[in-house]
């Protein structure tokens, strides 16, 4: 056995926490041919990455089953000895039951199971029973490895460190500010408030996508720290992943730039929101920090991925954190 498809088409932190796979079947089977297929956007994670030999790419934003299809068919043609499908979702399991693999392995959860040679448990945890998702994704290549362990990593080259070069000749700080789901996001009037207290020795970088540049501006204009650059859509993943590296502490909420510091070891600091670690998407960096509120809420957690307002039209899990938590990270 030895051509082999990873499929994750969910989103960009999603991607990132297959790598760990990748990096184990790779130690187990060294001329393993791994391809990945990823939603279109993603492709730049896995830029300059020594194990992957092609990467397919599943257009979502527009002829979403058109384009499944058409990937579904260009699967099959690529006779896989074995798909994975991290992806728990109608999508990925359409395409791994119709790939024609030998072996076709994935989560019960997914719809297309009952197409799979392979299903494995897929448990988010709780406060009794903690399993990080990097993990839950190493059991799909269990049967194939000689371990069950590996890091999350990511492959910034050394043009990505020269095109951030310029920023790093000082100490600084990164925050990135927004996330997909209002209820991961801490406010930005804590974000403000935060930055506000930062000692002026820290330059500030803000991070994101082109779509993130709004709360950005709103967090500098509304701001007394005058130390704040706004680099939202200046820097792709790899880059940005390098910036975080070379970062006094890095701070985010829940959501994808936590598992992109991951990747390469860089500090960070997590705000939990409406989520919570149990769920098993922590930080997986040597120095890493947790920061969630310490008032007891029942309504907390109130889902997996988060609200676009909250439930409960109060907000408290995100209102009740005091940010010299968060400072006192700095210096640690």
């Amino acid at each position: 056995m030895k051509k082999f498809l990873f499929i994750q088409t969910a989103s960009i932190g999603d991607v990132i926490l297959i790598t760990p796979a990748i990096e184990n079947l790779h130690s187990s089977i060294p001329d393993a041919i791994i391809d990945v297929l990823i939603k279109k956007g993603c492709e730049n994670l896995f830029n300059n990455h020594p194990f992957i030999n092609n990467i397919k790419i599943f257009d979502k934003s527009k002829n979403k089953y058109k384009n499944l299809i058409k990937i579904t068919k260009e699967v099959r043609k690529e006779k896989y000895d074995a798909v994975l499908c991290f992806h728990r979702f109608f999508s990925g399991g359409f395409i791994t039951a119709f790939s024609k693999a030998d072996y076709r392995v994935g989560f019960n959860k997914n719809p297309f199971s009952f197409f799979f040679n392979k299903k494995l448990k897929h448990n988010i945890g709780n406060q009794n029973n903690f399993e990080h998702e990097k993990d839950r994704n190493l059991l799909l290549v269990s049967w194939l490895t000689h371990n069950n362990s590996a890091k999350i990593k990511l492959y910034p080259s050394e043009n990505d460190c020269n095109k951030i070069a310029k920023y790093t000749n000082c100490k600084y700080l990164c925050i990135a500010p927004a996330s997909l789901w209002f209820t991961k996001q801490f406010p930005a009037s804590k974000w403000i408030d935060f930055i506000n207290k930062i000692n002026d020795d820290f330059k500030v970088y803000l991070l994101g996508s082109n779509s993130d540049k709004n709360i950005c501006n709103e967090i500098i204009n509304n701001s007394i720290n005058n130390n704040i650059d706004n680099l939202c859509g200046k820097l792709d993943f790899l880059e940005t992943a390098a910036l975080m590296k070379k970062a006094v502490m890095n701070f985010a909420n829940d959501s994808a730039p936590v598992h992109l510091a991951s990747a390469v070891n860089a500090p960070v600091t997590v705000i939990y929101c409406s989520t919570v670690p149990e769920f098993g998407f922590t930080p997986l960096s040597d120095k890493s920090f947790i920061i969630q509120t310490k008032k007891q809420l029942k309504c907390r957690p109130c889902g997996l991925h988060g609200h676009k307002k909250c439930p409960e039209k109060h907000f408290n899990c995100a209102y009740t954190i005091n940010t010299d938590e968060l400072l006192k990270t700095i210096l640690l």
